[in-house]
């Protein structure tokens, strides 16, 4: 077989097994093994012969080049948080939960009775599962006080995951080549998605309570935007909650200006020592475009949102979306609707709330003993994430690449500032695997920094 020139034939399994004194089994596996090693193939009715070995080549795609031209708007690079690392790293980098942080028990039951029902065969509307928009509208209007309309299941257009939602609203609502006012630091997929509808980002500096009522009026006023979109709730990365004062007042400047507030409620499960308001709940003429997702809380395989928005905007969003998708899997749409309104869910929401705070409680300790020299401006009230400030002068680039050669993995925090960041920072998931790492992740960071700035 070794010496056998390229498309010679092999003896029939009668002769190899005479000529080897081995069992017609025994063959049969080897040459099972060879095939699967692309060394020999069988052609029916011929005989197996010894594979043609193809010369590799270098393939010349440079006509690419003229056919494509220059992008229309040059898009960011996937973030950190999508990259896959070796099993044994300390993993701070990922943007989804662990596994054992799941409803595992709820979303495999979820997906076998809706696998038996008509969902796994049948086209659900457009607009998402009447039953399911329901749910959505019923859990935003659980919310609204006395003297607002709640939603009507009609406000409601599921989606395939939230990021799908951002860019059908940039596009619909703002336009290529228009503003949109977006808090800075802010959530690197949505960075993205303005990139790609080919939008203008206007970032508005926004703190632990929020982005300064003041300034957004001032930033719609010098920019000519009529969108915003922000984060009031544990926004990714900062984990920053807008107080109470801060989102009247910011609803105030989006009526009085004549604008949207594009809501990203990311982290509304996500709840660890306060409860989530969303600013739609204070709104009923249309300012507030809602979005609310399941897949970090339900699982990352059952990728569904929904977003809320009432009069022409949601028509004009629709439209968009029907030109993405048509419509969302009906099976993923009836196993999440399973999945939330079985009576363990909440049961799943309270022990995830204390998972939660005993793993954000462990990190910051770790970092507060091993990273003396981070700053860590607020400790997030709900979320998956801690920020942390280091010291101007840091090499961000080379702590990253020196944190992995030591086994932690982290996110670089210029990922999240829509233009140039106000200074050096990393995120730091607390929902990822292997909790019991975290002290000994900190201290290989905090040595690396010591490093960084010596």
């Amino acid at each position: 077989m070794a010496t056998a020139a390229s498309g010679a034939k092999l003896p029939s399994t009668r002769s190899l097994v005479a000529d080897y004194q081995a069992s017609p089994v025994t063959v049969q596996k080897a040459l099972q093994t060879l095939t699967a090693q692309g060394l020999i193939e069988s052609r029916p009715g011929v005989g197996t012969f010894v594979r043609a070995v193809r010369m590799a080549r270098p393939s010349d795609y440079g006509w690419q080049t003229a056919a494509l031209r220059s992008p229309l708007a040059a898009l960011p690079q996937a973030s950190s948080t999508m990259r896959e690392v070796p099993q044994d790293a300390i993993s701070f980098h990922s943007g989804y939960p662990a596994r054992e942080l799941l409803p595992e028990r709820l979303v495999r039951a979820a997906l076998t009775r809706a696998a038996r029902g008509d969902a796994a065969l049948s086209r659900p509307p457009a607009a998402g599962m009447p039953e399911l928009q329901s749910w959505f509208a019923h859990e935003l209007g659980a919310s609204t006080p006395a003297g607002i309309t709640p939603p009507n299941p009609s406000d409601v257009v599921v989606l395939p995951g939230s990021q799908s939602g951002l860019s059908s609203i940039f596009s619909a609502l703002v336009g290529r080549g228009q503003p949109l006012l977006m808090e800075s630091p802010s959530y690197w997929g949505a960075i993205l998605a303005a990139a790609q509808a080919g939008v203008r980002v206007v970032p508005v500096p926004s703190g632990p309570d929020g982005p300064e009522p003041g300034e957004l009026a001032r930033a719609f006023d010098e920019s000519g935007a009529r969108v915003f979109y922000a984060q009031p709730n544990y926004a990714n990365p900062t984990g920053a909650q807008w107080s109470a004062e801060t989102r009247d007042q910011v609803l105030d400047v989006i009526r009085a200006k004549g604008a949207f507030l594009v809501e990203d409620d990311w982290a509304h499960d996500f709840g660890i020592s306060s409860h989530p308001v969303p600013v739609a709940s204070r709104d009923d003429s249309g300012h507030v475009v809602y979005l609310r997702s399941l897949t970090k809380s339900v699982s990352t395989s059952i990728r569904v949102a929904a977003l809320i928005a009432r009069g022409p905007a949601r028509e004009r969003i629709l439209a968009d979306r029907a030109a993405e998708s048509m419509y969302v899997s009906g099976l993923l749409q009836a196993a999440a609707l399973d999945v939330v309104t079985q009576p363990g869910w909440q049961t799943h929401l309270r022990s995830l709330r204390h998972q939660l705070e005993s793993r954000r409680d462990l990190l910051v300790t770790s970092v507060r003993e091993h990273i003396p020299q981070a700053h860590i401006e607020q400790v997030p009230r709900g979320g998956l994430n801690l920020w942390l400030r280091l010291p101007d002068g840091a090499d961000l680039q080379r702590l990253v690449r020196d944190c992995e050669a030591g086994g932690v993995i982290v996110a670089r925090g210029d990922e999240w500032f829509p233009a140039e960041p106000a200074g050096p920072f990393i995120r730091l998931n607390f929902s990822g695997t292997n909790p019991g790492a975290f002290p000994e992740g900190a201290r290989i960071i905090g040595q690396m920094l010591e490093r960084n700035l010596s």
